[in-house]
C-alpha cells in the first residue's frame, strides 16, 4: 500500500528514556523549539512500531484492494455531488486520495498535529524561555513523542478514512495545496470482513462519507484556516496551563476510572475533562459544533444513498451500528479516555441538525453553512435547528 509520506522512520529506542537519551544527546540545542518539545519522529517511528497487525493478506489481495478503493473514492463523488448540490464536486483537482496503511496514517498525523500545534507550542516556549534547558526539553520531547505514538498505535487499527487538510503545510510536504483523503486499506478490510458484508459494497458506502469531507472543504476554502486558528485558540489554552495540566490530567483519568467501574456514563473523555476555565469551554464548544456538522453531513450523505448505489447498504447499516456493542472493557476505557465516543455523538448530533435544517430549507439553504465562517453553527445551534433557521432568516 502506498505511503502518505514517505516511509516509516527508523525505529525508536526499547524504551521512552532510552529513547530520550537518546534524543537529548543528538539534537541538543540544533533542533527545533516545536520539534524539541514534542519529538514528532519518534511519534511516527513508535506508532508504526506499536500498530497492531492487520488482516492477513496476499500480495494480490492488497493490489486488489488499493485498486478497487481508488475506484470506489472516484466513483463517489458523482453521488456526493448529486446528493449534496455542491459544484466544488465537480473539480477536487486541489486535493489528492491516497490508500495507506496504519503506520502511513500514524507518520501523517504526526506532520498534521505539528502543523497544528506548531504555533502554541512555541509561544509557550517562549514564555518560558530560560525555564526550560534545551536538555531538559528534549528528554521531554522524546518522552512525549513515545506517548503520543502509542496513541496513534492504537487509533491506527480504529480509522477507516480520514481527510486531512493541513497536508500541504507540514514542512517539506509535497501534498496538493488543498490536503488529501487516506484511507486505510487494512482497517477497510478488516472491518468488512468483521461484519461479513460485501466488500465492493461497502468500500464504495465508505468512501460516500469520506469524500464528503474533502468536498466540504473544497467547498469552502476558508475553512481550513479557521479551524487552524480555532485549535490553535484550544491548544494555546490548555498549553498555557502547563503547570496545572498533570494534576488535572490524574484528576480526569481519576473520575473516568470512576465513572467506569460506577457503569455511569462518561463526559466528553477524559482529555477533554482537562478544559476548566470558561474561555477553554468557549474553545472547545466552537470546535464541538464545527466537527459535529462536517460528521453529521457525512453521515447524512452515507445514509441518503439507496440499494441502486450500494446494493446491500441496509445490512451494511445494521450491522456497522451494532459493532460497538461488543468492545471489550479496556477498548471502552481508552475510547473514553481519548473521547472517542464523544466524537460518535457528533456523527449522530450533527445528522440531526442536517436534516432538520434540510427538511425546512431545503439542501440549498443549508449549503448557506459553506459560504462564510459566520454561518457556522453554534453548538447550542446543533442541538437546535430552529435558532440557527432563525439566524440564517430561513
Amino acid at each position: 500500500m502506498e505511503s502518505t509520506a514517505g516511509q516509516t522512520g527508523p525505529e525508536g529506542q526499547t524504551s521512552a528514556q532510552t529513547a530520550a537519551q537518546t534524543s537529548a544527546q543528538t539534537s541538543g540545542q540544533t533542533a527545533e523549539p516545536a520539534q524539541t518539545l514534542i519529538n514528532w519522529e519518534l511519534a511516527a517511528s513508535a506508532a508504526a512500531r506499536l500498530a497492531p497487525a492487520g488482516p492477513p493478506l496476499s500480495a494480490r489481495e492488497i493490489g486488489e484492494a488499493v485498486d478497487q478503493l481508488r475506484w470506489a473514492a472516484d466513483a463517489s463523488v458523482a453521488h456526493v455531488h448529486h446528493i449534496t448540490g455542491l459544484d466544488a464536486a465537480r473539480d477536487l483537482r486541489d486535493s489528492s486520495v491516497l490508500v495507506v496503511d496504519r503506520a502511513s496514517w500514524a507518520r501523517a498525523n504526526t506532520q498534521s498535529f505539528a502543523v497544528m500545534l506548531k504555533p502554541a507550542i512555541e509561544r509557550m516556549l517562549e514564555n518560558r524561555k530560560g525555564t526550560i534547558s534545551p536538555g531538559a526539553a528534549s528528554v521531554s520531547g522524546a518522552i512525549t513523542g513515545s506517548q503520543l505514538g502509542a496513541v496513534l498505535a492504537f487509533l491506527s487499527s480504529k480509522v477507516l478514512g480520514q481527510y486531512d487538510p493541513f497536508a500541504a503545510l507540514a514542512e517539506g510536504s509535497t501534498a496538493p495545496s488543498g490536503g488529501r483523503l487516506l484511507l486505510v486499506a487494512p482497517n477497510i478490510i478488516a472491518v468488512e470482513r468483521e461484519l461479513n458484508v460485501t466488500p465492493e459494497d461497502f468500500r464504495l458506502w465508505v468512501c460516500l462519507h469520506e469524500q464528503t469531507h474533502r468536498v466540504q472543504f473544497a467547498a469552502a476554502p476558508w475553512l481550513r484556516h479557521h479551524m487552524l486558528n480555532e485549535i490553535d485558540n484550544l491548544s494555546s489554552h490548555l498549553l498555557g496551563n502547563v503547570d496545572s495540566l498533570m494534576e488535572r490530567a490524574t484528576a480526569a483519568a481519576r473520575s473516568l476510572k470512576d465513572r467506569t467501574v460506577s457503569g455511569d456514563t462518561p463526559g466528553r473523555g477524559a482529555i477533554l475533562d482537562l478544559l476548566q476555565k470558561p474561555e477553554e469551554k468557549a474553545a472547545l464548544s466552537h470546535l464541538t459544533a464545527v466537527m459535529s456538522l462536517l460528521e453529521g453531513h457525512a453521515n447524512v450523505v452515507m445514509d441518503a444513498v439507496d440499494a441502486s448505489i450500494v446494493p446491500s447498504v441496509k445490512t451494511i447499516r445494521q450491522r456497522f451500528n451494532d459493532r460497538g456493542k461488543d468492545r471489550g472493557v479496556i477498548e471502552k476505557f481508552i475510547r473514553n479516555l481519548l473521547g472517542l465516543d464523544a466524537k460518535m455523538r457528533q456523527y449522530s448530533d450533527g445528522a440531526k441538525f442536517v436534516r432538520a435544517v434540510v427538511e425546512v430549507a431545503g439542501m440549498e439553504g443549508f449549503n448557506r453553512v459553506w459560504d462564510a465562517a459566520g454561518n457556522l453553527p453554534t453548538e447550542p445551534e446543533i442541538h437546535d435547528a430552529k435558532i440557527w433557521l432563525d439566524r440564517m432568516g430561513l
